[in-house]
């Protein structure tokens, strides 16, 4: 019996180790400047969120769908932006995986990019302009 108990801890430390390292890679991740993060669930949506709230950085959120054309194109771009402003948090969430942030931020045509400031919208267009999207990142990062 002894002998079960102890593959008990060995099990349970085990897991207590996938916690953390999940947790450190987490937040590597929002330390991870100049990326742009994919926003897959819920909790890595509010995690991001609330980390860039906390931080007071500007959060600009590319609302894409994978069968968007012209959302395709300017992803690139989206991420050659995440590097070129690495004080910007640069996010981005396809609207039929989490469909209640689309609702939440009432997206209706892809690409839409939302400008976030301290949890709120202070900016928010739908395009797939080069131009349009870094004079909006630097008229936003200008205040």
């Amino acid at each position: 019996m002894p002998h079960q108990s102890f593959g008990f801890f060995i099990e349970f430390d085990s897991l207590q180790r996938v916690k953390r390292d999940k947790e450190r890679e987490k937040s590597r991740i929002m330390a991870e400047e100049g990326a742009v993060i994919g926003c897959h669930t819920m909790d890595e949506y509010n995690h991001q969120m609330q980390q860039a709230k906390e931080a007071k950085k500007l959060v600009v959120i590319d609302f894409t769908a994978s069968w968007c054309g012209p959302c395709r194109v300017i992803a690139p771009v989206f991420a050659e932006f995440a590097k070129k402003y690495p004080h910007v948090v640069f996010l981005i969430v396809d609207v039929d995986e989490l469909k209640a942030v689309a609702q939440k931020w009432q997206i209706e045509e892809m690409p839409t990019f939302v400008f976030v400031k301290e949890g709120n919208e202070i900016d928010k267009f739908v395009s797939a302009r080069k131009d349009l999207i870094q004079k909006k990142i630097k008229l936003h990062t200008a205040c």
